[in-house]
């Protein structure tokens, strides 16, 4: 539907496989016709919604395990 255009997207599916995060299903938010406001729009993303090129036929994405910072000691 929009061939080579980025996209912000709800994600609705999907399943683990090792550490990724295959996709399933999709819903459409925007199409976003500036790479540079796909960007801001990327960094502001977060839990289910993400800034996605259509190059790509799946949507896969990568999984990174959360590294915690260690506190300080008085």
């Amino acid at each position: 539907m929009y061939p080579n255009q980025y996209v912000k997207l709800n994600i609705i599916d999907f399943y683990l496989e090792d550490d990724k995060k295959i996709v399933t299903d999709v819903a459409l938010i925007n199409v976003i016709e500036d790479p540079e406001i796909a960007t801001k729009e990327l960094l502001k993303s977060k839990g289910d919604t993400i800034v996605y090129h259509t190059g790509a036929e799946e949507i896969i994405i990568e999984m990174r395990k959360a590294i915690g910072l260690r506190g300080m000691r008085s």
